[in-house]
């Protein structure tokens, strides 16, 4: 595979009205995003999903024509060009008769790119590992904010934002999309598509084996997304990667490279007080206060309501980012000690009542995590903030091949966890040899090994019985995992039905 796919050039031209985009897979976060910029430039959208859903419900609710079913029929006659998310096959009814009729197809990361390369459009990039959509939703909250008028695509639903998706309101009937933020994914080299003039690498780690083989192979994709940036452009990068210097030369002459972490020697530091700011800073009890400090001087402080290091440290990027696209930093740190967070990243869902004890609970919160990393992060944060009595964690693996490559570093991620539930792994894109080569009980097997209190349960239903049967006053449950697993989270703060 090359390494750096042609990218999808922007014509430069305002939407005409006979533009009539169809998008496959149009609920999917991201892709919900392209269609509602389409759709606010002017052009005729529609799409198409496989099953119905909340998300496809909302489109309806906003007036986008959704077909349910996606067979060739289903294709609008008079589309003019395709997109399709990630997880549409080649092979799908769809696409098949768009390649009959000679309509052009695109891939999400294509469209984007297309997007970001139009006049009047300054593309910001959030890449990494992880921690792109908490930057991606800080950074969009930040310039709101502060009076800005930017574009954002997430991959995730932020209510405080107004969703997952905006289009400046300057781009409407088709002109540039003004600062346009979005997340910049490394599966399948996407990101090579992407056409950014300010980039974020939030960190570089294993990842996606399946498209990549190595880590090797993930730092020199990285560097060739580093590479497309322009001169007069600007890179913000992980002082402690073990790969920043490799990816930060790739960037070319004139981009402006800068590094942030909790190093003394990062050009932008961050510093972390888990127990709350100090009296100066003013900030409600509970919240984290964080300091970014330029070359040895503190620039800003605020307090912020999602704990961890590893949220501080977004926050950071995105209140340097920000800073870069005009906002003065004691404007973006007063905006973060406002932000609330997004879903699914340690999103308190409510509280479980303790059948037996008058008034006892259980905090029920869920979370997105799914590379050992995260969930080590997240669990150190969310035992540290709220010190439960017990911290119990329902874990679904996502993807059979991440499990089996990443599996020795998913055995030594839990340990800060008193109980871990292990449903089945979440089946997505591998092939049924995959499937075949790792189970759940593989991992459990290995958690116990490591002296973590480990169980496989058989479904949803299970775990839930069995935190109902378990929890007590006190206690913290976290659903976690990039699948389904929120639905456990939902069963248990569920009110009990009328008798």
């Amino acid at each position: 595979m090359p390494d750096a796919p042609a990218p999808a050039q922007a014509q430069g031209q305002a939407p005409a009205a006979t533009d009539r985009p169809h998008f496959v897979g149009i609920a999917g976060s991201g892709m919900s995003g392209l269609a509602r910029l389409a759709r606010a430039r002017g052009a005729a959208v529609t799409g198409s999903e496989r099953d119905d859903g909340p998300a496809a419900a909302a489109l309806r609710a906003e007036g986008f024509p959704v077909c349910l079913g996606q067979r060739a029929d289903t294709l609008p006659a008079d589309a003019t060009r395709v997109t399709a998310s990630a997880a549409v096959p080649a092979d799908h009814p769809e696409l098949v008769e768009a390649r009959r009729r000679g309509l052009p197809i695109l891939k999400y990361a294509e469209a984007l790119g297309e997007l970001m390369g139009l006049p009047g459009t300054e593309g910001v990039a959030v890449s990494g590992t992880h921690g792109k959509s908490s930057t991606t939703a800080m950074l969009a909250h930040v310039l709101l904010a502060c009076g800005r008028d930017p574009s954002f695509i997430l991959g995730a639903r932020c209510e405080q934002i107004g969703g997952g998706s905006r289009c400046a309101a300057a781009a409407a009937g088709g002109a540039g999309l003004g600062v346009l933020v979005a997340e910049a994914c490394e599966f399948d080299r996407s990101f090579h598509h992407l056409a950014p003039r300010h980039a974020i690498v939030l960190n570089v780690e294993a990842d996606h084996l399946d498209c990549y083989g190595s880590l090797d192979e993930i730092v020199k994709s990285f560097g060739v997304f580093v590479g497309r940036l322009p001169a007069g452009g600007s890179l913000l990068i992980q002082h402690e990667a073990a790969a920043r210097i490799a990816v930060s030369a790739a960037a070319g002459p004139g981009v402006g490279v800068e590094t942030l972490g909790f190093s003394p020697d990062a050009d932008w530091r961050v510093g972390v007080d888990p127990a709350g700011p100090d009296a100066a800073a003013g900030g409600p009890s509970g919240d984290a206060g964080v300091t970014l400090s330029r070359r040895g001087e503190e620039v800003a402080a605020w307090t912020l309501a999602l704990p961890g290091q590893h949220m501080a440290y977004n926050a950071a990027a995105a209140a340097v980012t920000a800073h870069r696209l005009g906002v003065p930093l004691g404007e973006a740190a007063a905006a973060l000690s406002g932000f609330r967070g997004l879903d699914r990243r340690m999103q308190r869902r409510g509280r479980f009542a303790v059948p037996g004890a008058a008034g006892g609970a259980a905090a029920v919160i869920d979370d997105y995590a799914h590379h050992p990393t995260e969930i080590d992060a997240t669990l150190r944060a969310l035992r540290g903030h709220h010190r439960p009595a017990r911290l119990f964690c329902v874990f679904q693996p996502h993807q059979h091949s991440r499990t089996r490559h990443l599996l020795a570093e998913f055995a030594t991620a839990f340990e800060p966890a008193d109980r871990v539930l292990v449903p089945d792994i979440y089946f997505v894109r591998d092939s049924e040899a995959e499937r075949e080569a790792v189970t759940s009980g593989d991992l459990v097997r290995l958690l116990r090994a490591g002296g973590v209190d480990a169980e496989h349960v058989a479904g949803f239903d299970e775990a839930a019985a069995t935190l109902r049967a378990e929890l007590r006053d006190g206690d913290l449950v976290v659903t976690m995992g990039a699948g389904d697993v929120w639905k456990v989270a939902e069963a248990l703060t569920r009110p009990p039905a009328a008798a």
